[in-house]
C-alpha cells in the first residue's frame, strides 16, 4: 500500500459558496492551476504510474442546491451541501494522485416515462411528482396510463407505448428494481439544473488543467423509455417487442475495469450511486471478483434520498453500501490519507 502526500487547498476555494450557483471564472483558475502545478511539482497524469479514476455522480444544480427540484437533503436536511464541501476538498488535497475525473450528467427532457406528463388518469390528470410510484396493477386497472399526446410528439404509436409501459414497469418488479417512481421534472437539458455543481465545477476544471488531464463527461438518462439510475446501463434494456431499447455503456465500463483505482462519489447515494456501483461490482464479478478490492467509495461524500414525510430511503442505501463492502469493495471518508494499492 501507498499513502499519498495530502497538498493544501488552493485559496479560491470558498466553502460557504458550495450550496450556491454562480459563474466559474475559467481564465483565472487555468492561470492559478498552472502556478498550483509549479508550484506543488504536480505531474501530468499520464506521468502517474497509478492511475485512479474519481468518478462523480450527478453532482448537478438538480439534487444538490437546495433550491432546486430534487434536492438530496439526507436525514440531516443538508446532505449535499455537506457532502459537496468534503468532495471538493477531497479533489485539492489528491490533486497529485486523482488522474482522471468523469462526473456523470443525469440529462432529462420533459416528456420521458418518469416525468408527470408522460401520465394521465380517467380524469386526465397527471399524477403528484415524488408521492407516485406506478405499478403494474395501476396501468392494467387504468388508474394511470400514457398520456395520448405524448406518443404523437414522440413520434411513437400509442399502443405500442402502453404495451411498452405495462411491460417496463413488470420489468421493474422482476428485477427487483425500484418502483417507477415519477419524478419533479429535473435536470432538463438547457436548464441549470442541469449544470455541475459550481464549486464542484471548479475543482474538477482545475484538476483538468494542474493535471492536464481532460475531463471525461458522461452523459445518461435521455432515453424516453426508461429510466437511467446507473451510468452503465439503464433501468430497461428491451421493449415489450423484445427488441433492444438502450445499450450498456460498455466503453465506460471497461475504462473502470482498466483503471487501478476508482473511486466513487455523488448522489443519490439510494438511488443513482448504488445502482452504478451495483452495475459496476456485476461486471467485475464476471471478470474476476478480486477488482472489487480497488474501489473506493466516499462515503461522507453521498446521501440517501429523503422525503420528510413520504420516504426514506436511508435504510436501503446503507443496506446496498454493506453489500459492496462484503464484495471486497472499501467504504472510505474523504478526510483519510488516499492509500492505494501499487
Amino acid at each position: 500500500m501507498s499513502t499519498t502526500t495530502q497538498l493544501p487547498i488552493p485559496p479560491h476555494f470558498a466553502p460557504e459558496k458550495v450550496g450556491e450557483v454562480w459563474r466559474v471564472p475559467y481564465q483565472q483558475r487555468a492561470a492559478a492551476a498552472r502556478e498550483w502545478a509549479k508550484k506543488y511539482q504536480i505531474q501530468p497524469a499520464s506521468a502517474d504510474k497509478t492511475q485512479v479514476c474519481l468518478l462523480l455522480i450527478d453532482i448537478q444544480n438538480t439534487f444538490c442546491i437546495p433550491s432546486f427540484e430534487l434536492f438530496v437533503g439526507g436525514q440531516s436536511g443538508t446532505g449535499a451541501v455537506e457532502d459537496n464541501r468534503r468532495l471538493c476538498e477531497f479533489i485539492y488535497r489528491n490533486l497529485g494522485v486523482i488522474s482522471a475525473i468523469a462526473p456523470t450528467l443525469d440529462t432529462h427532457t420533459a416528456m420521458q416515462i418518469f416525468h408527470p406528463i408522460f401520465w394521465i388518469n380517467q380524469d386526465g390528470e397527471h399524477p403528484t411528482p415524488s408521492a407516485t410510484n406506478i405499478t403494474p396493477t395501476d396501468i392494467e386497472q387504468g388508474i394511470w396510463q400514457v398520456n395520448p399526446a405524448v406518443a404523437y410528439s414522440l413520434k411513437l404509436d400509442y399502443s405500442m407505448l402502453q404495451k411498452h409501459a405495462l411491460h417496463y414497469v413488470n420489468q421493474l418488479s422482476q428485477h427487483g428494481k425500484y418502483p417507477l417512481t415519477v419524478w419533479s421534472y429535473h435536470s432538463m437539458l438547457g436548464g441549470i439544473g442541469h449544470a455541475l455543481v459550481s464549486a464542484v465545477e471548479e475543482a474538477v476544471f482545475f484538476h483538468c488543467i494542474a493535471r492536464d488531464s481532460q475531463t471525461q463527461f458522461e452523459i445518461k438518462g435521455n432515453n424516453p423509455l426508461t429510466e437511467n439510475y446507473s451510468v452503465l446501463r439503464p433501468e430497461v434494456l428491451d421493449g415489450a417487442d423484445g427488441k433492444p431499447i438502450a445499450q450498456k455503456n460498455s466503453r465506460l465500463i471497461q475504462q473502470l475495469l482498466e483503471f487501478d483505482a476508482v473511486i466513487i462519489a455523488g448522489q443519490a447515494k439510494s438511488h443513482c450511486v448504488a445502482w452504478t456501483v451495483d452495475d459496476l461490482l456485476t461486471e467485475i464479478q464476471q471478470v474476476d471478483p478480486s477488482l472489487a478490492q480497488k474501489v473506493y467509495l466516499l462515503e461522507d461524500c453521498t446521501s440517501a434520498v429523503v422525503v420528510p414525510g413520504v420516504v426514506d430511503y436511508t435504510e436501503q442505501a446503507n443496506a446496498a453500501f454493506q453489500r459492496f463492502t462484503d464484495a471486497g469493495m472499501q467504504i472510505v471518508k474523504s478526510t483519510q490519507p488516499l492509500a492505494i494499492a501499487s
